[in-house]
């Protein structure tokens, strides 16, 4: 979906729907994990990068209290809701995105009336690509400028966080929307969650004659439900057995001392996020020093250790990445947070057809249904985009 077009079809979708034209269009990507995985909420290390695939926002103001909203996915039709009776219960399915960050602004003070909204999206669902930030972020920038209200991009982070974890349900950290807010063109984002700061590392796959292959293997997963939030209690329960604000407080160092201490489970999850903060500030060093060709084993390391340590990883996961090691692959490794998804594989461009035909051949082998596989690239954040 180029730029020009998704703005232009946007608008048209929004004049069809509302019978007038929008105040603007904007745009939000969603974001591979290039490494770095469910460190965020231990106020650790991340690398994500923003993707070429984003969801797009038309909005005009109205004059009422009335929010009418109506997304390109389903046949649910216009949602209609009264701004002036926003709650919990009236936030629902798809429209709690928008709607949620529409009310965490306005317990900021965020002065916002009633609206029309029209949403569509190319950021796959289900796929650990963050499609829900995408969407967040893009309301989130377009509410930011219809209201006037200024808010800088590392508090638009925040307020999508917000939104997430207290209407959406999802313990989600600052990774997903930093990724949407913060990223540029051929750059990854690496980002300090305890502090929010934040760096641009560059990351030119196509100067180094390499592609990113999402794998998504169709595994639906839902962050509001089950292992996610299992997975952050037992790091919640780690730091506090080992006297720490967060695991971004153990450094591996401490991780012979902790197996004392902990439960066998409960170490197995604190030794994953240890060595993946390490494995992200790697990453970081070695693309400065030699490029994205040399990160391969860092990569895979960190797939072995959500599947063995982090226990997040599925059966379907597993062969995406064991197929394109196989068949040419630097490094591959699961991304988002796990039980489904996608798996990114760091290849050759010459061998991104090879890579397909194997792991296709491979799903089919095993009587798995058929992946989604698809190339990104490092693309620019939320803008406006009309």
């Amino acid at each position: 979906m180029t730029e020009s077009l998704s703005a232009a079809s946007i608008s048209a979708a929004f004049e069809s729907a509302f019978g007038h034209a929008p105040d603007g269009v904007w745009s939000a990507p969603g974001r591979v994990n290039l490494i770095g995985e469910h460190t965020d909420y231990n106020e650790g290390f991340v690398l994500p990068f923003a993707i070429d695939r984003a969801a797009g926002v038309a909005v005009r103001l109205r004059t009422d209290s009335t929010a009418r909203l109506l997304s390109s996915y389903g046949n649910q039709g216009v949602v209609t809701v009264d701004l002036d009776t926003l709650s919990h219960d009236t936030m629902t399915g798809w429209t709690a995105y928008p709607l949620g960050v529409v009310w965490v602004l306005r317990q900021m003070g965020v002065k916002i009336g009633g609206f029309d909204l029209y949403l569509h999206s190319t950021v796959p669902t289900g796929a650990g690509l963050s499609s829900s930030a995408a969407i967040e972020c893009a309301v989130a920038s377009a509410f930011n400028e219809l209201s006037g209200a200024a808010l800088s991009a590392n508090e638009l982070v925040l307020v999508g966080q917000r939104a997430e974890n207290e209407v959406v349900g999802a313990p989600t950290g600052i990774l997903d929307q930093s990724a949407s807010l913060l990223a540029t063109d051929g750059h990854a984002v690496f980002l300090d969650c305890r502090t929010q700061e934040s760096t641009l590392v560059p990351l030119d796959l196509a100067a180094s004659g390499l592609l990113i292959l999402v794998v998504d293997t169709k595994v639906s997963h839902a962050h509001a439900t089950g292992g996610y939030a299992a997975r952050r209690a037992s790091c919640e329960l780690g730091a506090e057995v080992l006297g720490v604000a967060a695991l971004r407080d153990v450094a591996a160092a401490d991780l012979a001392e902790a197996a004392g201490l902990l439960d066998a489970e409960t170490y197995r999850r604190v030794r994953h996020i240890v060595t993946e903060d390490q494995r992200v500030l790697d990453t970081v060093a070695v693309l400065g020093s030699e490029g994205p060709a040399a990160i391969g084993e860092l990569l895979t390391a960190s797939h072995a250790s959500m599947r063995d340590d982090f226990e997040i990883s599925c059966p379907e996961l597993d062969l995406a990445v064991d197929t394109a090691l196989a068949n040419g692959a630097l490094g591959a490794r699961m991304t988002g947070g796990g039980f489904g998804g996608s798996a990114i594989a760091l290849i050759p461009a010459a061998a991104e057809t090879a890579v397909r035909d194997a792991v296709m051949a491979a799903f089919a082998g095993s009587g798995f249904s058929a992946p989604d596989i698809f190339a990104v690239s490092p693309a620019p954040g939320a803008r406006r985009i009309a």
